[in-house]
């Protein structure tokens, strides 16, 4: 029986092929300097606010998937406790990213910012088919996120230095998982800024 060899098809890198792109902020949530984490928080959520201006510049959107619990219902609270909870000031992007008009907001239930959300949706009406994420929980939602995005045939980019794990697990091993796993290319904040710089000048 032949033997597994694993083959490197992670994303290309170019300016073209962030033509369709979007950034996807997956549960940066809150005021960072309030989070019980925020010293493993900080500089990834100031650095994903670089990605979000350098993606407005560049005309690439993007998205907040944001975790909205509903108590009493989301199984996720029975294993986490209540947090995030809907409609609270928790579950808002954090003031450090900027959310502004002309960015999208999805929420979501589960670690998976694609189910049960309409983002498949607005994914599919932007024309997007590259994503570009970062955000928390490294091993929980931006994992979970990237297999579906994965699944559903999208090129995935994740900015390491824009992410971080803080419950489970550690953050190099998360991070080669979706690299071997869901064809990730790894790429830090500096690299991605200076690949969206170049986009704009490419899209359609």
């Amino acid at each position: 029986m032949p033997g597994y060899v694993h083959q490197n098809t992670d994303a290309a890198l170019d300016a073209a092929s962030l033509a369709h792109s979007a950034l996807l902020v997956i549960d940066e949530l809150g005021e960072v300097e309030e989070s019980p984490f925020v010293d493993k928080i900080r500089t990834p959520t100031q650095n994903s606010a670089r990605l979000c201006r350098a993606a407005r510049a560049a005309g690439v959107p993007v998205i907040f998937a944001n975790d909205a619990h509903i108590p009493g219902l989301d199984r996720e609270l029975e294993l986490w406790g209540p947090h995030n909870l809907a409609g609270a000031p928790e579950s808002r992007p954090s003031s450090v990213l900027e959310c502004q008009e002309g960015d999208f907001v999805v929420e979501k239930r589960r670690y998976s910012a694609f189910f049960q959300t309409p983002l498949r949706l607005l994914l599919d009406e932007l024309g997007v088919d590259t994503l570009i994420l970062c955000g928390f929980d490294t091993n929980i939602c931006v994992m979970h996120t990237a297999a579906d995005a994965y699944f559903n045939n999208y090129r995935l980019i994740v900015v390491g230095d824009a992410t971080e794990t803080f419950l489970i697990g550690d953050q190099a091993s998360g991070l080669e998982y979706m690299q071997k796993c869901y064809a990730a290319k790894l790429v830090d904040t500096d690299e991605a800024v200076a690949l969206l710089a170049n986009v704009k000048a490419v899209r359609p």
